[in-house]
């Protein structure tokens, strides 16, 4: 296996494996603001068992490269508006008149994952990231000239990637500190070992993926492939995720407006009847107090549905979400969907 300190020391390693958000779950439990997007400082610490000011140092020393990832400092209109949507809806506190707030997306959390050194959750994330000793080695095929991936392949493994990571590049990151005129040729040659570096995760990561079981999808993938939906395949997503938690008589109604602002409806496996609203929005719209009014009257008043679920692929304003609350709506938001998408059953669907 490739050792985690690699992580520490090449963002060019970091990029290779950026997409690999479910990692994080896997490691702990990470919790969301309402939105399902994103935490805060607060929040980042506590998952890494940190103190904030440990983060905010790794902010401090790697704002681009985090910036590029996802991270966002709200001020002004957008900060009220975003406090307004989810912090009061958290366990988050905050003061009042706060001039500006970072948040992170789960790209932005795994980054600071792959930068911070004093937390033993961030070595695991890092070392489940990397870690493919299971995985199966690929065949090799002889040819004239012996292509770079061949001799890589060749390579014991697990001794030549442990020599890069513990010796040989913090060595010529020290070396370059130091050198005078040999500075250029030291520069070209921890670029090749990073070249190699990368070809070393790239086979992990093709390997990884022939392994990988077809029928266990990465959340990031779950959700991408929603925001690929158009409305009608959104519908019979959700039908099928019902389905699958042991609804019967599972009926879709078609056509924006549904069946009287209700586009399914179903029977939970204790008998309770289901009525849910379908919204295949883009991610960074909101769920409005006027929308869940509607199916409020929909649900309980026209269909008197035990079970009413609202779906949607974005956040709900907190408006929409007391609402919710107050008629016994269940607001299925971006985050939800995830994890329910993902094999996750809802609750409310579960024998009462």
């Amino acid at each position: 296996m490739i050792d985690e300190s690699v992580l520490l020391e090449s963002r060019t390693m970091r990029t290779s494996v950026l997409g690999r958000t479910e990692v994080l779950d896997k490691v702990k439990t990470l919790s969301l603001l309402p939105n399902g997007l994103h935490v805060t400082t607060a929040m980042v610490a506590a998952y890494f068992e940190v103190a904030e000011n440990a983060i905010r140092q790794i902010v401090k020393r790697h704002r681009q490269e985090l910036i590029e990832n996802g991270m966002r400092t709200l001020r002004g209109s957008d900060l009220q508006r975003f406090e307004s949507d989810n912090l009061y809806l958290s366990n988050e506190s905050y003061p009042q008149g706060r001039a500006h707030l970072a948040v992170y997306t789960r790209r932005t959390i795994l980054n600071v994952a792959m930068l911070l050194r004093d937390s033993e959750v961030a070595r695991s994330v890092r070392t489940y990231l990397l870690d493919r000793d299971e995985a199966p080695r690929p065949r090799l095929v002889h040819t004239d000239v012996e292509s770079l991936d061949d001799r890589i392949t060749r390579l014991s493994e697990a001794s030549f990637t442990k020599l890069l990571g513990r010796t040989v590049v913090p060595m010529l990151n020290a070396l370059v500190e130091t050198a005078g005129d040999q500075r250029r040729d030291l520069l070209g040659l921890r670029n090749d070992v990073e070249q190699i570096q990368i070809k070393l995760i790239e086979h992990d990561v093709q390997l990884s993926r022939l392994q990988r079981d077809q029928d266990v999808k990465a959340l990031t993938g779950v959700i991408g492939t929603i925001d690929a939906m158009n409305w009608r395949e959104f519908e019979e997503h959700v039908a099928q995720l019902l389905r699958r938690d042991g609804c019967t008589d599972v009926e879709l109604h078609g056509g924006h407006g549904g069946d009287r602002g209700v586009d399914i409806t179903a029977r939970t496996a204790d008998g309770r009847t289901v009525a849910v609203r379908c919204k295949n929005f883009a991610p960074f719209r909101h769920v409005i107090s006027g929308e869940m009014q509607k199916f409020l009257g929909a649900s309980k008043v026209i269909h008197e549905a035990d079970v009413a679920l609202y779906v949607a692929t974005c956040a709900f304003t907190r408006e929409s979400l007391a609402l919710a609350a107050q008629g016994g709506v269940t607001a299925v938001h971006r985050g939800l969907l995830e994890a329910w998408s993902a094999g996750v059953q809802l609750q409310v669907l579960r024998f009462s």
